[in-house]
């Protein structure tokens, strides 16, 4: 333990003076990086051993970065010189390391006891060197082998070890980080590969990458970064050989042979591989041939484990070397001869677009030296395919020049012919940055530019590349001149003016009624006489303006609501659907004028969605075509004037509410349940499409199957045991139920939130209630329900005096006023009206945000008339995750607590068997998922599920579909990692209307 620490004061040359004795002109010192330089010269050189021994034993006690500054680096190594003054080049030089005092010490220790001896042997203690302790990882040891190099430049190194959380949602890792600080700026291509092939040389394991940060001294900005890819040799070669490389083979195959004494000669013909073994070393040409079995032994393990890419089969032949002929040959079948997969070349398969092939190619073509390629990393290829263009980013730890890389690319992919590729587009970069440093374009062929192209975001590093971020300012800057702060404090000014102004005008009428008088103005006439007299003003205006309302709204209700029986709709009437699309129609006609300017306005937007780089503003825009049903018209403003015309009362979820109106309504309209009912949560409501799947069914051979979708967001077991038991009548449920949801429906561990609301409100005491009145009804005698029912006529609420006085007072009112006893009616109206300003208002918000945005918030309200909530927004992890917070399986409320029994459970089990009992088939669609949302947790979880539904999938009436992996990379069909678009919905209904297991009802 370093006890002695001297004065801060002092310098370092007073302190090495002072421990070695020498006179302070004879001493230099240097900082250079993080290595000490120490001269001692004087009249006669000083002795080696006695001046090391002094300076270990004061280095022991010393702190040396007390004697320097705190913004000068940390020391690691002190070399000492020797000489006589006068000559140039020292006499000797010692390194010290100063993480192991203890050892020189010994070695001087002993040096000493030689020289004392005469000995000219100078033993000592093993000294381990820091490429040595630097292999184990440790970060110290790290920074100290770098500075053997770095520290000759004046860099000072130093390493750290930081966890970081990589983006597709794999466990926390740590990364290497190397900060070199100089007092000048040097250049990325003069540290880059020196760094980098040090570090690749140590082999770390732990490590998928290391950082390198370099800055200037005193400055707060990094100057450069630089990202060093530490993936091991030999997982470079497996990778490349997997792909048929000869060179890579043979680096392989030499590794394993050279303990057998054996050397190999790879080449590729057609597609067979002739491997030549022949002796490692034969200098005078005695050396036996090789094993035949010895080599084949140990070839052919190798070669079935590396399975290389349109390689069919091996020959081996074993000879000496400058033999024409082989001395024995055998023939070796390789895994490509047996899977039809691995047959295909690599060239054919880029030839078909395979992005994996490309990529190997390419780097392949732009890494001619193996070795190099092993030592620094080599060119990495990042692809990137959008629309019909193709663009692709180099980067290597130099950033590769654009006369070497651009052409040789851009000739490889034109001799490809990739089907949909019009062009190609080259970026170069630096390993760690994400702008390119140059961009090279050809146009395969003619290609019709609508704007300038840009260059496109790459991901700093090839794990992330698909993870493209577009710019989010695609609105024009007009002053670009102007700053955050200078628009915010014009906007205060402009605000704080207006709420003057305002406030005054509000002040001046207010006083201007005589209803307020100013806090310091005097009253001048008597408070009673002033209150009487605008009492007797204010009260008579009063009056005028209600009798002038009644008689306006009289005549509105009597020109707009002729027949006031239109609510009463019996089920097997048509006068219900009669009077909807009537009321439908007319309420389209009033808002035509509102909402035809803004759909003319908004549509030549809607299809010019592209930034300057030609890729479309944001993924909720399609880049591709896909499938999905023609949207419907929406049902939301509909769904809220039945649930609040309705006589049931709330659910205290607005969802079921609305809900369950579309659905009376589709009964009252068709008289008849639908055939196929779809339930579940948020995952049922926007993943099956019933329009789609009535279509898919068609072709199938079911015609005219209705389907209806009562998907509620935060649906679990318990609320579709309700909807389905309590809610619904019997004579209202469908031949078959689809329930489409996932596990963390059945999990009995969480809290059910949507279930508590429900049963807190008035809609579930009185489905109980009415529930407990069938049983009872059902147990008695008719006569005395009948004697019930007449007794309950005949009870009458006792009335107090005030409730009399009221109900006369209304009496004579209603005789008076000509709207009062259509107030319901004007009610209505008044709602309708405000529904529509506000959708109008909604539509125009809508049209005036960025093409491609969306209000989630207001589209996932809008449902159709079907129940179905079509999204279109695509799923896109790296912009979705900047709005959202990543929130992994263990932290997911929805999974807290994990467990299949309880509540859920239970609630399940009845659904079950009430199914079983109403003869009504019950399937349940496990949705699918992201491959991003199934992480390691979420998986456990998903796997107890599984097995949970497949041990209940031999009851009666019951199948279980499972479509969880269906499409865990294909994001364009979901609109978040959990839930489906619509796009997504289309092709679930279709394989679910293909399945053979599901017994659809033929009409």
């Amino acid at each position: 333990m370093k006890t002695v620490l001297p004065d801060r004061q002092q310098s370092l040359v007073q302190w090495v003076s002072q421990a070695t004795g020498i006179n302070t002109f004879g001493v230099k010192v240097r900082l250079r990086g993080n290595n000490l330089h120490i001269l001692c010269e004087g009249t006669e050189c000083p002795q080696r051993w006695h001046t090391l021994s002094d300076l270990l034993q004061a280095l022991q006690q010393t702190d040396l970065d007390i004697l320097t500054s705190n913004e000068e680096p940390s020391i690691y190594q002190v070399f000492v010189y020797g000489r006589r003054k006068g000559e140039q080049r020292p006499k000797w030089c010692h390194r010290v390391y100063l993480n192991q005092i203890d050892k020189h010490l010994e070695q001087v220790k002993q040096a000493l006891l030689a020289d004392s001896e005469k000995s000219k042997q100078s033993a000592g203690a093993l000294i381990v060197s820091n490429e040595s302790l630097a292999r184990q990882g440790n970060p110290e040891a790290i920074a100290r082998y770098l500075s053997e190099t770095l520290s000759t430049l004046g860099v000072s190194v130093q390493a750290k070890i930081k966890p970081y959380k990589p983006k597709n949602s794999q466990p926390e890792e740590d990364r290497l980080w190397i900060f070199c600080q100089s007092s000048y700026s040097p250049d990325a291509s003069l540290l880059a590969e020196p760094i980098a092939q040090k570090l690749r040389y140590l082999k770390l394991s732990g490590y998928q990458d290391a950082v390198v940060v370099s800055q200037v001294s005193g400055e707060t900005a990094p100057d450069w970064l630089l990202r060093v890819d530490l993936t091991p040799p030999e997982v470079m070669l497996k990778e490349w050989a997997r792909w048929g490389d000869v060179q890579a083979i043979a680096r392989l195959l030499t590794e394993v042979l050279s303990g057998l004494k054996v050397a190999i000669q790879v080449s590729l013909k057609e597609s067979t591989l002739h491997i030549f073994c022949s002796p490692a070393f034969d200098p005078l040409g005695s050396t036996p041939i090789p094993d035949k079995e010895v080599c084949l032994e140990a070839i052919l393990p190798q070669l079935e484990a590396i399975a290389p890419q349109g390689i069919l089969a091996a020959t081996v032949y074993g000879q000496k070397a400058g033999d024409k002929e082989p001395t024995w040959i055998d023939w070796l079948a390789l895994p490509a001869a047996k899977y039809p997969a691995f047959a295909t070349s690599p060239l054919d398969l880029a030839n078909t677009g395979d992005e994996p092939a490309i990529i190997f190619l390419l780097e392949r073509l732009l890494n001619p030296d193996l070795d190099w390629r092993l030592l620094t990393g080599g060119v990495r290829v990042l692809l990137l395919n959008k629309n019909d263009l193709l663009h692709i980013m180099c980067d290597a730890p130099v950033c590769p020049g654009r006369q070497q890389v651009a052409t040789k690319v851009t000739q490889f992919i034109r001799q490809l012919k990739i089907t949909g590729i019009m062009g190609v587009r080259v970026y170069g970069r630096r390993a760690g940055n994400k702008e390119p440093f140059w961009h090279y374009g050809v146009d395969l062929e003619h290609r019709q530019r609508l704007v300038p192209e840009a260059t496109p975001e790459f991901a700093a590093t090839s794990k992330y590349v698909n993870d493209l971020v577009t710019s989010e300012t695609s609105e024009p800057i007009l002053r670009p001149d102007l700053t955050t702060e200078e628009v915010q404090s014009f906007v205060t000014e402009v605000a704080r003016d207006w709420m003057k102004t305002a406030s005054a005008t509000a002040k001046k009428f207010l006083v201007q009624s005589q209803l307020f008088t100013e806090s310091h103005q005097s009253a001048e006439q008597s408070p009673d006489v002033q209150g009487l007299k605008v009492a007797l003003v204010w009260g008579t205006l009063g009056l005028l303006l209600t009798l002038q309302t009644d008689w306006v709204l009289g005549r509105i209700i009597a020109s707009t609501m002729p027949t006031p029986k239109v609510a009463s709709v019996l089920p097997s009437s048509s006068s219900g659907q009669k009077a909807s699309l009537i009321s439908g129609k007319t309420q389209r006609e009033k808002t035509t004028f509102f909402t035809s300017t803004s759909k003319t306005k908004s549509s030549p937007n809607q299809s010019s969605v592209f930034n300057a780089s030609e890729f479309t503003q944001t993924d909720d825009i399609p880049t591709n075509n896909l499938a999905a049903a023609p949207l419907k018209e929406k049902a939301t403003a509909t769904a809220i004037l039945l649930a609040a015309r309705s006589q049931m009362p709330s659910f205290n979820v607005r969802q079921l509410d609305e809900q369950l109106a579309l659905y009376k309504q589709r009964l009252a309209r068709t008289g008849t349940p639908p055939d196929v009912l779809i339930i579940g949560s948020s995952r049922a409501l926007r993943g099956v499409d019933p329009a789609a799947l009535s279509k898919a069914l068609a072709t199938q051979g079911y015609p005219n199957i209705d389907v209806f979708n009562f998907g509620i967001n935060g649906a679990t077991a318990q609320v579709v045991d309700f909807v389905i038991r309590h809610v619904l009548e019997p004579s209202e449920l469908p031949k078959i139920i689809l329930w489409a949801d996932g596990a963390r429906a059945f999990n009995g561990g969480r809290e059910d939130i949507t279930f508590k609301s429900i049963a807190a409100s008035a809609g579930y005491k009185q489905a109980f209630q009415k529930a407990l009145t069938t049983a009872n009804s059902s147990d008695l005698p008719e006569n005395q329900v009948n004697s019930g029912e007449e007794k309950i006529k005949e009870e009458k609420p006792e009335i107090s005096a005030y409730e009399a006085v009221n109900q006369s007072l209304n009496q004579a009112l209603a005789s008076l006023s000509a709207s009062y006893p259509n107030r319901d009616q004007i009610k209505s109206l008044l709602q309708k009206q405000l529904l529509i300003l506000g959708r109008n208002q909604t539509v125009g918000s809508q049209k005036q945000l960025t093409d491609g945005t969306s209000d989630e918030s207001t589209s996932q309200q809008a449902v159709d008339f079907d129940g179905f909530l079509p999204l279109s927004i695509r799923f896109n992890p790296a912009r979705y995750y900047q709005k959202h917070s990543r929130v992994p399986g263990n932290y997911d409320n929805d999974y807290k607590s994990f467990q299949i029994e309880g509540q859920q459970d239970a609630a399940f089990q009845e659904v079950l068997q009430f199914a079983q009992s109403q003869k009504i088939s019950l399937v349940f669609v496990n949705m699918p998922l992201t491959g991003d949302y199934l992480d390691p947790v979420r998986k456990q979880h998903e796997q107890e599920f599984q097995e949970y539904m497949l041990r209940l999938a031999t009851s009666p009436n019951f199948i279980y579909r499972d479509l969880s992996q269906q499409w865990p990379k294909s994001n364009d069909y979901f609109s978040d990692p959990s839930h489906l678009n619509r796009f997504g919905a289309y092709e679930v209904s279709k394989k679910l209307a293909n399945d053979p297991m599901i017994p659809w009802p033929a009409k």
